[in-house]
């Protein structure tokens, strides 16, 4: 790997590889050392690999580069790291030389082109919709199950599957107002990211967040022709393709002219909180972005900064927390959702480990079998929490283990945190039919003291 095959933006006078001192803290926090036990899979080992590239001792070829792909990006190593390594940086910086050196076989291209022409695009993902729908209301996907032919597919074609959502037609007529004014005196000005996923299989959140903004004093604009921020582009080493997203997204929400701008999807925050050193180095867009970032709140931080106004109703229900990686380890926001779910009356909070849950943006649909077993460990400490829903502040987590779930047959809901506060605001039991949910197969799970 050489200085050229790396973004000018990202060059700095001091190598972040060169901060690592191999003392093995991160290895229990990595979820890929954890399944194997294998040195290359863990990040020390990689940035052995990053080091060998950089020293020409090693050439980039598929077997290096499988040990890159198969890296959540979690940041669980970053929160362990006594060194402060920027790992984070470093796993883009690699990925990203990936892409542009073309060492991928032809039908790997392929398979990721396809992904990215269409998940960070609302529209494609709605026109897809019906299709997707029809497929599992006419009961052919039921039908391809029994007689066992995903088993025939590549597993990468059975993931996609495997993380598809109940689906509601509904979904295609739902936009969010461009602007929810707020209750009472207004505090502040706050422009709602709505994502690309999230807008499509997540409408709920969306709805959910802007009304909790509402109800605590905030003015909410959310504008209707946003589109990705980049996020899952720039983790997967499309980095050229990701900043053209986020300067697009940064344009249009600074022309709401916002005080600050919230984020209910934790990848996308700590993407965009993160703008403002991905283009350093851009002298048109470098001071532009640092503010923006600046600006940038993930909506649980932003509520637990502001006093609370409405009143919270008692909403009696055990509730499993899923830390979403990108909000603890990533933007170091470990209390925020806690404190506030925990401000419920009669709710119980209980929480599963902080590793993650094999999502990792498209990781579960790249390296499916990998993000099973990562997934299979953290459904283990859900299920042993005997909950009846289960929290987490990303959408990419939803799926995962709504997925995970559904393969079990437990009927444990998986809402984002924000919906648990918006039915608790409003009086009300959160939603029995969430989309990401697994199909019901008993009322719910048993509670703590119950067989």
């Amino acid at each position: 790997m050489t200085a050229e095959q790396l973004s000018p933006f990202r060059q700095r006078r001091r190598d972040p590889l060169d901060d690592c001192v191999h003392c093995g803290f991160c290895l229990p926090h990595c979820p890929t050392y954890v399944s194997w036990g294998e040195e290359m899979d863990s990040p020390r080992g990689r940035i052995e690999l990053m080091r060998g590239l950089r020293e020409g001792r090693l050439r980039l070829d598929p077997e290096v580069v499988s040990h890159f792909d198969r890296c959540l990006g979690c940041m669980g190593c970053v929160t362990a790291c006594p060194s402060g390594v920027r790992y984070g940086e470093l796993i883009e910086r690699t990925r990203a030389a990936v892409e542009t050196a073309g060492v991928r076989p032809r039908a790997d291209r392929w398979y990721r082109a396809l992904l990215f022409a269409l998940f960070p695009y609302p529209r494609r993902l709605r026109t897809l919709l019906p299709l997707l729908w029809l497929y599992q209301a006419s009961g052919l996907r039921r039908l391809l199950r029994r007689a066992g032919l995903f088993r025939l597919l590549p597993a990468r074609l059975g993931a996609l599957d495997a993380l598809l959502p109940r689906l509601r037609l509904s979904g295609l007529r739902r936009r969010l107002p461009e602007r929810t004014p707020a209750t009472g005196p207004p505090r502040l000005r706050v422009a709602l990211l709505t994502g690309c996923v999230q807008q499509v299989f997540f409408p709920e959140v969306n709805e959910a967040t802007a009304r909790v903004l509402s109800a605590e004093g905030c003015d909410v604009s959310a504008p209707a022709d946003q589109g990705c921020c980049g996020a899952l582009s720039m983790h997967a080493g499309r980095e050229e393709e990701s900043l053209r997203l986020a300067r697009a997204l940064v344009a249009r929400l600074e022309r709401t002219g916002a005080d600050l701008y919230a984020v209910n999807a934790a990848g996308c925050g700590s993407h965009l909180k993160d703008l403002g050193r991905l283009l350093a180095g851009d002298p048109a867009w470098a001071d532009r972005a640092r503010a923006f970032s600046e600006r940038v709140r993930d909506v649980n931080e932003l509520l637990a900064a502001l006093p609370a106004r409405a009143r919270r109703h008692p909403l009696r229900a055990r509730v499993a927390f899923q830390p979403s990686c990108h909000l603890f380890h990533a933007q170091g926001i470990r209390a925020a959702p806690q404190a506030l779910l925990r401000a419920i009356p009669g709710l119980e909070l209980v929480e599963v480990g902080d590793q993650c849950c094999g999502s990792a943006g498209v990781y579960n649909l790249l390296e499916p079998a990998s993000a099973a077993e990562v997934g299979a460990r953290k459904v283990e400490a859900v299920l042993a929490a005997r909950p009846q829903y289960l929290a987490s502040a990303n959408p990419g987590c939803l799926l995962q283990l709504g997925g995970q779930l559904r393969a079990r047959g437990v009927a444990v809901r998986t809402l984002h945190p924000i919906e648990l506060l918006d039915a608790s605001i409003r009086g009300e039991r959160p939603s029995r039919e969430h989309p990401a949910g697994p199909e019901p197969v008993r009322d719910r799970a048993p509670g703590p003291n119950e067989d």
